[in-house]
């Protein structure tokens, strides 16, 4: 099975980011100017600090009727996300995201961020790699 790290080198290396203390009415905005399903959230070291989601807006944010331009990122960020290795296999992300009810896992190599590997990517892998998953289509 693939391991992440050769999963992550197939996408862009610039990571879509925002500051935790930005506002959430920010980073809506960039998300969805840059068509994203989440963004990285860094600390003022410019280290990794959390992950932001549209589920995580829509729910501590929409739904509790919160200001999205008076909420920080850092106060609704998921920073209690499953971590992986890149040097642990698909297979493995997979039931993590299973155990842990999460669309999104952050990747690390020797407390290096190297990125984040999606339930889409995975979908992606399976189909970029569908004759080692799928038996062939028969000949007609």
């Amino acid at each position: 099975m693939q391991k992440l790290s050769s999963i992550l080198s197939r996408k862009p290396r610039h990571f879509q980011h925002i500051s935790a203390s930005s506002y959430v009415s920010e980073a809506l905005s960039q998300m969805s100017c840059q068509n994203r399903e989440y963004l990285v959230v860094v600390d003022d070291n410019d280290s990794f600090a959390g992950v932001l989601t549209e589920h995580d807006i829509t729910s501590k944010v929409m739904f509790n009727d919160r200001p999205l331009n008076k909420t920080l990122v850092k106060d609704i960020m998921n920073s209690q996300l499953p971590c992986a290795a890149g040097s642990d296999t698909l297979e493995g992300c997979m039931q993590l995201m299973q155990q842990h009810h999460t669309r999104f896992v952050p990747v690390f190599d020797d407390f290096n961020f190297i990125g984040v590997v999606s339930s889409e990517d995975i979908l992606a892998e399976a189909v970029y790699n569908r004759l080692e998953i799928f038996d062939p289509l028969p000949d007609y």
